[in-house]
């Protein structure tokens, strides 16, 4: 582990911390289910410093005991502004539990992964706890559990719909995506002396009304909703409920959405534009240690030891997959750090005592889809599409891939760095067609990836070979990765090299028969593949294929999907990945 820094290079997290300081108060106290990594890839750590930066004294509980007398949740006394909630970097439902609803036995968040030190549906745990014990201190809520449970949800652990996450957690205001600029908004205009109670045009924030006052909220283009009750007796209100979710998410410039549950309305402001450039390069330029609490000293966190040594250069994903939640929390508009911010944070790996010149990952949500955007930006405002590449590739969008090619080269012409690994997953559809390379920006980037940036194993994502299902899930036709891989040999030959080609498959998704997971199989093996990068299917919060599996109904297409959903259906499909398996 990196040498660790004094306490005081860190946000406090205990009384005596405090002192140090001389601090007899603080203003904001952040909660988080995860231990506390000072490190831009950890939510809270990434709240607390820009809090910090605008001036405020800002205290960090990570993994407060929620069992005993509640000592965790008294120890910094009230805060002066508000206090923050987020269950950490994951989901703690998904954090728990795998697909099959079995307990994991390990929290990579944790220090030595242990399990058990955050309670399930830890948003809502540690939000109740405070509002009991600090009734007149606002909650404000945070992070991907959060987020993604702003309005009515399907829950796979209770399987039903649940209302919004401010109904049972209690909480005052809740931030949705990525909250750098609505937390400033929000703290400076409490600190100008408004009540949390009067504060409802933050955008990017969410917040429950009793459901007389709702007429107030409404604006010209304003969407009510179908309500939680609604929802729960017609499933195909709730799909229909998705459709405009989702498409309100995805625009450039969306509108308020309202939603009743019991004698409340939830109201949910429209998001903030994109972070500018310099606005993402502010966040990230932020004094952060990079290093775990000197609490956890000689404790392995397992999620750092991911990604200590790695660089993220953008936000957000235009992909659209209807399984995944980051461009409903990251939001569709690419995000893009500038090459000097990213190659001032690879000085500071560099610097680590433990750098051994190889780094982890230069990488994003999706590894290669940095600086693209759209061409005409006017063109996009109009755009209502939740993917920009699926069904095909938008003409409007730049997909020039030479700026990032540049970048790589650039980091691993760095002196101290022997490899720059991408260990992100990249979208191969952004460079291939069903004939080759989309254009020589693209052949350049996978020549400059194969040969310089593959630790032994390029991963990959075809999630499916069934055209059908690909089509639920928003995915390219499986001749894309048989193209890929036909490059990838021929790279492979041409160079000496003896990398492999490692492609992911999800089992179980909507519309996936045990017809479709067979002829998987037969394609794989025909393509000399034995499969081990597999998954079973997980219904998550706010995506197209949880409201497909709930529902049993497309959205989009409001026809019928077959769902495989028993725990046998699960299991029969997920053993076809294994048939060279004895058992």
């Amino acid at each position: 582990m990196g040498k660790m820094n004094n306490t005081g290079n860190f946000l406090p997290t205990s009384k005596k911390e405090m002192e140090q300081r001389g601090w007899g108060w603080v203003d904001v106290i952040l909660f988080t289910g995860d231990a506390y990594v000072d490190h831009p890839s950890f939510g809270a750590a990434v709240i607390g410093r820009i809090l910090e930066n605008e001036g405020y004294r800002v205290a960090i509980v990570p993994q407060p005991n929620w069992r005993d007398d509640l000592r965790d949740f008294k120890k910094l006394g009230a805060p002066r502004l508000f206090f923050g909630v987020t269950a950490g970097a994951m989901d703690s439902m998904i954090n728990h539990y795998t697909a099959n609803k079995r307990l994991r036995s390990n929290d990579a968040y944790t220090p030595e992964g242990k399990a058990g030190f955050r309670p399930d549906y830890a948003v809502t745990v540690y939000a109740q706890i405070l509002k009991k014990l600090y009734p007149d201190v606002p909650v404000v809520l945070g992070g991907i559990e959060a987020s993604l449970r702003r309005l009515t949800h399907y829950d796979y652990w209770q399987d039903k719909l649940n209302p919004s996450i401010l109904i049972d957690s209690g909480a005052d205001i809740l931030v949705y995506g990525m909250g750098e600029k609505p937390i400033r908004e929000l703290a400076q205009r409490l600190v100008n002396g408004e009540t949390v109670e009067t504060i409802r045009d933050i955008p990017q924030t969410a917040f429950s009304i009793p459901k007389s006052d709702a007429k107030r909220y409404l604006q010209p283009g304003s969407i009510y909703l179908h309500s939680f009750e609604e929802s729960v007796k017609d499933k195909l209100k709730f799909a229909l409920n998705f459709k405009v979710i989702e498409t309100e998410s995805n625009r450039m410039q969306s509108v308020i959405l309202l939603e009743d549950a019991g004698v409340n309305t939830i109201v949910v402001n429209p998001p903030y534009p994109r972070l500018s450039e310099e606005e993402i390069d502010a966040s990230f330029d932020l004094p952060y240690t990079r290093l775990p609490h000197p609490r956890y000293k000689d404790k392995r966190i397992p999620a750092y030891e991911m990604i200590r040594h790695s660089v993220n250069i953008h936000r957000g994903c235009f992909g659209g997959c209807s399984f995944c939640t980051i461009s409903a929390h990251q939001g569709k508009f690419i995000s893009s750090r500038s090459p000097t911010s990213v190659l001032k944070e690879f000085e500071a790996v560099t610097q680590m005592s433990d750098f051994k010149g190889y780094l982890s990952d230069v990488g994003g949500p999706s590894a290669n889809m940095y600086r693209m955007q759209g061409k005409n930006e006017q063109i996009c405002a109009l755009c209502r599409r939740p993917s920009c590449i699926y069904p095909q590739l938008c003409r409007n969008l730049n997909t020039d891939h030479s700026v990032l090619t540049g970048l790589y080269q650039a980091i691993r012409k760095h002196p101290k760095v022997k490899k720059a690994f991408v260990g992100s997953g990249i979208r191969y559809d952004l460079f291939l067609d069903e004939t080759g390379f989309r254009d020589k920006s693209g052949e350049l980037y996978f020549d400059e990836l194969m040969l310089h940036h593959i630790s032994g194993r390029l991963k990959v994502a075809p999630e499916h070979t069934a055209r059908h299902v690909l089509d639920s899930i928003r995915k390219p036709s499986f001749k894309l990765f048989e193209v890929l891989k036909t490059k990838f040999d021929e790279v492979n030959h041409k160079n000496g090299l003896n990398l492999q080609l490692i492609p992911y498959f999800i089992s179980s998704l909507p519309g996936c028969s045990e017809n479709d997971m067979e002829e998987l199989v037969g394609i794989t093996r025909r393509l000399n593949f034995k499969l081990e990068q597999v998954q079973d299917f997980t219904p998550t919060p706010m995506t197209l294929s949880s409201t497909m599996y709930y529902t049993g109904i497309d959205p989009y297409t409001l026809k019928k999907v077959f769902i495989p959903k028993t725990k046998e259906q699960k299991q029969r499909q997920q053993s076809y990945f294994f048939w060279y398996k004895k058992e």
